[in-house]
């Protein structure tokens, strides 16, 4: 149920065939700005008045006397120049509550109409190991395709990884000049990393990895071998096949911790047939054209092209992007491709949109909407970008995810209950440690940078995932201890709300489909967690104020449902998250 798109419904119906443009007008409730004046506030009389010669305040009397509203709300009240503030009856409430606590879906809604969508996320090089600077794709993507699913839409999630781009020509260079054997066999991955570090210290310039900077004998050497792959040279192939299936098992070992997955692994290696034909394609279209004998797609007359070969015929990630969009177009048909990746890409982007667009795979009438869903850098102290590229000590993924359980088991040895299960350690340290790490991403808004902080995200206290995993345990220790479970829970008792506390809980209860929706439409995770922190604050409340299991009879089974619903909301939003609740911590 969502109680907002309830009265933007009434509100449309009693300004249709009254005033102009009813439905801009019904956008303009919103929730109330202060629970003590209402639920939600109509605001439209202000720009109606203008629209329309009238005073303010004279076209909030008329809409109010044209508006259906006896049934689910009291009566509304006009305040200052003509704003409306509306109160949902507590009896309407009550209903509600009690039909979401025998509903699968507690109450919310799948979308009328929903997408196919392609989200893109994650990505990682495979030839160096998952560091924190992958932290934020990886999680975003995973959220957003949980999101978009749970509302009823088509979801593929496409992992697009980095197995043939111009990092294995520094690795195969590497491979030539730097290897040390004996750590390649004890540890491919750390070997090969190594050597990527090591190749870009000679680089005389710090110029891009795709587009090089001439003159570098080192950067030269690397394109070579670059694009002698691409060839399909037969020594650089073997090498490239050497390389890969270590890599690829210590990427799904990260994924599996992390509780991520994926539709379709598909990497550059699995383009590279097409690149050649989308290359030809452009320049008969005239989309591309050549010069200094690399070809480029010219998107002004006055900047750089947009590579897409180079004079030494190597591929760029430009033509394997470009190659990549018409696969997915072909194969999957999407209405919306999500790219969930770094903001410092946004030009990169948005000039493989606009290739992508004269190319006549998408447009205003037709094709998907491609969108990049950027995000901020995860900075360390120094309030700097997170990278491996300088060789500077970061704590690789794995490591960063054992450094965050070794702390979950710290908060569990300290605050653990006399009854707990000593067997349920691991499990529990393992819930609690991801959970710190993707709650802490999540929480942000996802277009800002942010400092990683252990002390922040591991706290019992605020806007933590361990503080929403506490606050299900506590759910749940409630329920247990009145001998109660899902099964058997009285889900067909009424719900009563007497105290104030309860009223707030329910509104908060009842908003959870509004969230979601605003959630998925601006693909920002942090709108959950923001409602998570204001649902777990108004369950302490009512916690705290209204006895539950101490409760009169008569008020009982109401609270207890009550705790089952906060129960339920709280595992779904964290689910969305991809994040593990806790039975008892």
């Amino acid at each position: 149920m969502n109680l907002l798109e309830v009265l933007r419904g009434r509100f449309y119906q009693a300004l249709e065939n009254w005033a102009p443009d009813p439905a801009t007008a019904a956008a303009l409730v919103k929730p109330a700005t202060d629970s003590k004046f209402g639920d939600y506030q109509a605001n439209a009389a202000m720009s109606l008045g203008k629209a329309m010669g009238k005073p303010p305040r004279q076209v909030a009397e008329e809409l109010l006397a044209r508006l259906k509203w006896d049934d689910i709300l009291e009566k509304p009240e006009i305040a200052g120049p003509g704003f409306i503030n509306l109160k949902f009856k507590t009896e309407y409430l009550e209903g509600l509550l009690s039909q979401a606590a025998v509903d699968s879906r507690i109450g919310i809604s799948p979308v009328a109409k929903p997408g196919r969508y392609v989200i893109d996320f994650s990505g990682p090089n495979v030839a160096k190991p998952m560091h924190v600077g992958h932290l934020r794709s990886t999680i975003l993507g995973e959220s957003l395709a949980r999101l978009l699913r749970f509302l009823g839409h088509d979801v593929i999630t496409d992992n697009h990884l980095g197995d043939w781009g111009t990092q294995f020509g520094i690795l195969i260079h590497g491979y030539r000049t730097k290897l040390d054997a004996e750590n390649l066999k004890k540890n491919p991955v750390a070997e090969l990393a190594r050597l990527y570090v090591e190749v870009r210290k000679d680089f005389k310039t710090a110029g891009d990895e795709d587009e090089g900077t001439p003159g570098d004998p080192v950067q030269d050497a690397c394109r070579l071998e670059t694009a002698k792959l691409h060839r399909g040279d037969a020594e650089n192939i073997a090498l490239w096949q050497k390389f890969m299936p270590a890599c690829l098992e210590e990427i799904e070992a990260i994924y599996n911790r992390l509780d991520v997955h994926f539709d379709h692994v598909l990497g550059e290696s699995f383009y590279q047939p097409m690149l050649g034909g989308v290359v030809e394609d452009l320049l008969a279209r005239g989309i591309a054209r050549e010069s200094q004998g690399a070809v480029g797609v010219f998107l002004t007359e006055e900047g750089p092209p947009s590579l897409i070969r180079k004079s030494d015929g190597a591929f760029t990630y430009t033509t394997t992007d470009l190659a990549t969009i018409d696969y997915r177009i072909r194969e999957f048909q999407p209405t919306d491709i999500l790219y969930v990746v770094d903001s410092r890409q946004a030009l990169h982007f948005q000039n493989l949109f606009e290739t992508a667009r004269r190319w006549g795979r998408t447009g205003t009438d037709h094709g998907p909407r491609l969108v990049h869903v950027a995000f901020g850098s995860v900075l360390g102290s120094d309030r700097k970008p997170i990278k491996t590229r300088d060789g500077k000590a970061v704590a690789n993924l794995d490591q960063l995810l054992d450094e965050s359980v070794r702390l979950a088991g710290e908060i569990f040895d300290a605050n653990k209950a006399e009854d707990a299960d000593p067997s349920s350690r691991s499990s529990v340290t393992e819930a609690v440690g991801m959970g710190a790490v993707k709650y802490a991403d999540l929480s942000q808004n996802r277009t800002t940078d942010y400092v990683f902080s252990w002390e922040k995200m591991m706290a019992m206290e605020g806007n933590t995932a361990t503080y929403m995993q506490y606050a299900y345990a506590r759910c749940q220790s409630i329920l247990k201890k009145a001998d109660v479970t899902p099964e058997t829970i009285n889900t067909k008792a009424s719900i009563h709300l007497r105290a104030q506390e309860e009223r707030a809980l329910a509104m908060q209860l009842l908003r959870m489909e509004e969230i979601l929706l605003v959630a998925a439409s601006d693909l920002r995770p942090n709108v959950i967690t923001g409602y998570l922190w204001d649902l777990a604050k108004a369950y302490s409340v009512f916690f705290q104020n209204c006895p539950v299991l101490k409760a009169p009879s008569e008020l009982l089974p109401s609270r207890l449902l009550l705790c089952y619903l906060v129960a339920r909301s709280l595992r779904l939003g964290l689910n969305l998250l991809g994040i593990r609740v806790i039975e008892r911590m």
